[in-house]
């Protein structure tokens, strides 16, 4: 059974940081594109940052610069460090697993950036 959890979310100030976390079980994690995405309120969810199984990395113009994206493949876990957060960086943050026709979703974890 395949399980994506996420963790680390929470409440900030503008311009401070967080670090989410992502611990992924049944699935070969190696070969798996991981991803971040966002869904704020009343907004369709969207891409916030992804990484594929070979390392490769890539980000929405909106965090470029302040997000990294990193995985460690002996943990099976993803990470993702914001820094100079935004109240615009507020929703929830969900986790992504795909490889091919194979797609999971974590739960996703609340990131509120007070102003």
């Amino acid at each position: 059974q395949v399980h994506l959890v996420e963790s680390g979310g929470g409440l900030v100030q503008a311009g401070g940081s967080l670090r989410l976390s992502c611990a992924a079980s049944g699935i070969i994690f190696s070969i798996y594109d991981m991803g971040w995405y966002r869904q704020a309120p009343g907004k369709q969810r969207e891409l916030v940052a992804t990484i594929t199984s070979a390392g490769f990395t890539n980000y929405a113009d909106s965090v470029k610069g302040r997000f990294t994206i990193s995985r460690e493949y002996y943990k099976t876990t993803m990470g993702l460090q914001m820094n100079s957060l935004k109240p615009e960086d507020t929703g929830v943050y969900y986790c992504n697993a795909n490889y091919r026709q194979y797609d999971y979703w974590g739960q996703g974890t609340q990131v509120t950036v007070s102003s």
